[in-house]
């Protein structure tokens, strides 16, 4: 029988590194077909919304989360929808629009490391994305950036999410 639950954590595991091997080769053949970072940066965040508008639908419908109310339940739900890792929420701005996600640990940089002449590459961008492309989906326009990246030497990731409105669905009179 343990070994059976050795195979679940084997497959786990090695689930995730065929994952961030696949996403290394997606990244540098971006790197390939566009002529700087910036424009890379920009098809990262592109593909991480189109993965973040259909994961959501996923989330909500495995899950038993409800409307939030603030942007504070809203942080907490992307912390448990995160890529199966939990980032602490932190540095919540005054007026409670901005915070930001800590990952001890991005599961995207195993095995990565920066060449030189790619100093603008934000590497993980997909994930600033995704986060998009969800919250968009339940009425919440936000702003994600990365403020801090293991990859170009900071001691953690930090992606910094900031509301910028709440989006109001336009439907026909009559239809809720």
């Amino acid at each position: 029988m343990s070994r059976q639950a050795n195979r679940g954590t084997e497959s786990k595991k090695m689930s995730s590194e065929l994952f961030t091997l696949t996403y290394g080769a997606l990244v540098t053949q971006l790197c390939k077909d566009y002529e700087n970072d910036e424009d890379v940066n920009k098809q990262l965040d592109r593909m991480g919304y189109n993965i973040g508008v259909r994961l959501i639908e996923d989330f909500l419908a495995r899950s038993n989360v409800g409307r939030c109310h603030d942007f504070r339940e809203t942080a907490d739900v992307i912390a448990k929808m995160y890529l199966g890792i939990t980032p602490s929420i932190t540095n919540w701005s005054p007026a409670g629009d901005e915070f930001s996600l800590i990952l001890e640990n991005n599961p995207l940089v195993d095995f990565v490391e920066l060449p030189d002449n790619h100093s603008a590459l934000i590497y993980s961008n997909l994930l600033c994305g995704v986060l998009r492309g969800a919250l968009e989906m339940v009425q919440m326009a936000v702003e994600a950036k990365f403020v801090q990246d293991t990859l170009k030497g900071d001691g953690v990731t930090e992606i910094r999410m900031r509301f910028i409105r709440r989006i109001e669905d336009n439907l026909p009179a009559g239809e809720e």
